[in-house]
């Protein structure tokens, strides 16, 4: 932790923590979830006065180390899951209009605003489904009974019924009652890499980071595989949750592009994803400034898994702020909801809700919806 921080900490909680030790204490315990990639020092700054305030408002008299940094913790984790949900659902319910509309025609008819109101789709709804149970802890049965709701039900729907269902997605859900296990569930042919898994992932991001790297890999194959099974549907969600783990931790984004890359490299060696270099080849054999300068019509906006990965990262590496990312994502056209879900859970997490323009979000059926849903996320212990 730098200098700059620990001074932050200690002036803001000077008459908090009375003694030098607590202060120390607080500070190690800081460092801990810093080195472990549960914060960065830049969220650090940011949660430091919510967590004083809370504390001397609720419990004057029960400070202590531990507790303050699981304030911290905990608002950061809220941050996260807003940040997350609001992104997917603007980037879906902004691509949604022109899903399998032509480049070309988009080249001249770009999409420049967000429709009011807005509709997003089954990226969201899954989305939601998986933070939703993830607030319970981690339980694959409960994720799959939740994405058997929103077929049936409409649960996390934003008007009460299921709509724009993936082949893939739809067959792996009625395979749920087939299996007593649900992580073979879902499809695993060669034709069965779709981005159905890709574009619901990211709401496990937070609840992994963390932990070990072997329990993350796991759990992200574990959740993919409920309806995508196929090794490369499963490593390009790796891909996608280690390179926003990374963004979490502070990294900028080259950092970010090559240290992820050299995680999937490694995985490349286990047999089961031996077979997958070739597909990989762009993610993991361009540097960041090659891949970023790959011209537009290298870039594939298709359904395809790797196309959806590949576009997304894309589009964040060639822009500097949210609305401009989201606009070039959805603007590929093809499965633009989908391309503009899986950008908006990257371009939030790394600018931030209070970089989404506020006629986006207002424009989201049941917004506030995603604002208490996030806001549940809690009781993490240091």
């Amino acid at each position: 932790m730098t200098e700059k921080v620990k001074n932050l900490i200690a002036e803001q909680f000077q008459g908090c923590l009375k003694l030098e030790e607590e202060l120390k204490g607080f500070i190690n315990q800081l460092e801990i979830l810093l080195k472990n990639g549960q914060l960065n020092e830049k969220e650090i700054e940011k949660e430091l006065i919510g967590a004083i305030g809370n504390y001397l408002l609720i419990e004057k008299n029960d400070l202590s180390p531990q507790t303050l940094a699981e304030r911290v913790l905990n608002g950061y984790t809220r941050r996260l899951y807003q940040e997350i949900l609001l992104g997917t659902a603007v980037g879906d319910a902004l691509g949604h209009p022109v899903q399998f509309t032509s480049r070309e025609y988009l080249r001249s008819h770009p999409v420049t605003i967000m429709a009011n109101p807005a509709k997003w789709s089954d990226d969201t709804s899954l989305s939601l489904c998986l933070a939703d149970s993830l607030r319970q802890g981690y339980n694959l049965c409960d994720i799959a009974d939740r994405f058997k709701r929103w077929l049936h039900e409409g649960l996390w729907t934003p008007y009460g019924r299921a709509f724009d269902i993936g082949k893939t997605t739809l067959r792996a859900i009625a395979n749920f009652s087939q299996v007593a296990d649900p992580r073979l569930a879902g499809l695993a042919g060669e034709r069965d890499n779709g981005n159905g898994s890709l574009m619901r992932i990211s709401p496990l991001v937070p609840y992994i980071r963390g932990m070990e790297q072997e329990r993350q890999i796991e759990m992200i194959a574990e959740v993919s595989s409920l309806t995508h099974r196929h090794p490369r549907s499963i490593l390009a969600c790796i891909f996608l949750c280690q390179f926003e783990l990374c963004c979490i931790k502070g990294e900028d984004l080259p950092t970010a592009f090559g240290n992820t890359q050299t995680i999937v490299r490694y995985l490349l060696e286990r047999k089961e994803f031996s077979a997958e270099r070739p597909h990989f080849a762009r993610l993991l054999n361009l540097s960041f400034d090659e891949f970023k300068d790959l011209p537009e019509s290298q870039i594939s906006s298709s359904g395809y898994v790797i196309s959806t990965l590949e576009a997304s990262l894309w589009c964040l590496f060639n822009h500097d702020n949210f609305k401009d990312t989201l606009l070039a994502a959805v603007n590929l056209g093809d499965d633009a909801d989908t391309t503009g879900a899986v950008t908006g859970a990257m371009a939030g997490l790394f600018y931030g809700t209070d970089s989404i323009p506020s006629e986006w979000i207002d424009a989201i059926p049941r917004k506030d919806d995603f604002f208490r849903l996030a806001d549940s996320f809690g009781g993490y212990r240091v």
